[in-house]
């Protein structure tokens, strides 16, 4: 339905105006009764609607499809945050985007690469998209039917494949951290990635930053996420010290740095000597 009116659509509950948002809440719920009934215990689901308490339905929420661009990319860090803020603690995207992408363009290889970055420290981690060449048959047959261009890491030539598998490596070398994460999660509601005023809640800087994050207690997240970029100014909250793995410095908080990010580097900092193993 394009574009949306919400003042006209009708629904059982009321118009869309008043029961849009709670339309997705049911959804999950039908999708949840129903596995329940059928004898699933451990259930989860990929959804891309939420609202407010669906995730007492093990829902894993992923932003939709959604474009292959750096701009797209800056609107995923603050839906993630909002994600959590909303207590849904199990979020996603398509790392890359959905639409669009060409393998063999070095510009769409940089925002993989980036996009891969920020998905090692999302909740979930998923590579995903419709990439080109687009099939001749797109205006012919059902969608679901076709298949894009290659989409697997290592589909964008060596030195992006390089990358991506280091980063593979790094996201099973977190695994115990963010498995403790999510068992926090699921006992205390805390979210596994935050806004940095969630652990710096005295530190008034920390509610302006809204491009960097916490995963988990002891590490700070800074994607980049402006094409060509290869430095990226840092935010440090106080009442920490922060350890850069990449370079071995230390920083006092309440600052920020500019801190170097070469293709191959995603900037984060380690809270208060740590011990999580980026390197």
């Amino acid at each position: 339905m394009l574009p949306y009116h919400y003042d006209n659509l009708r629904y059982h509950l009321g118009n869309g105006l008043e029961a849009s948002n709670i339309y997705p809440f049911y959804y999950a719920k039908a999708f949840y009764d129903g596995m329940k009934q059928a004898g699933e215990e451990e259930i989860v689901n990929l959804i891309r609607c939420g609202w407010i308490g669906s995730q007492r339905f093990g829902v894993v929420i992923w932003s939709g499809d959604i474009p292959s661009t750096f701009e797209s990319l800056r609107r995923q860090v603050k839906a993630g945050l909002n994600m959590a803020l909303a207590g849904i603690p199990w979020w996603t995207t398509d790392i890359g985007g959905f639409y669009g992408g060409d393998p063999n363009d070095p510009k769409f290889r940089e925002l993989i690469v980036r996009w891969f970055q920020f998905g090692v420290f999302c909740p979930i981690f998923r590579l995903h998209g419709f990439r080109h060449p687009y099939p001749k048959e797109w205006q012919s047959c059902d969608a679901y039917e076709l298949t894009g261009g290659p989409n697997e890491v290592w589909s964008f030539g060596e030195e992006v494949y390089g990358i991506l598998k280091d980063l593979l490596f790094l996201r099973e070398r977190l695994k115990p951290y963010i498995m403790e994460q999510m068992r926090r999660a699921h006992e205390e509601g805390i979210p596994v990635m935050r806004p940095l005023f969630f652990d710096f809640p005295d530190d008034e800087e920390a509610y302006e930053v809204e491009d960097e994050y916490m995963f988990g207690p002891d590490i700070l997240v800074a994607p980049v996420l402006e094409e060509g970029a290869r430095t990226r100014r840092v935010y440090l909250p106080k009442g920490a010290s922060w350890g850069n793995p990449h370079t071995g410095e230390e920083h006092a908080g309440g600052g920020w740095v500019e801190c170097p990010a070469p293709l191959e580097v995603i900037p984060v900092f380690v809270k208060n000597g740590a011990q999580v193993p980026i390197r």
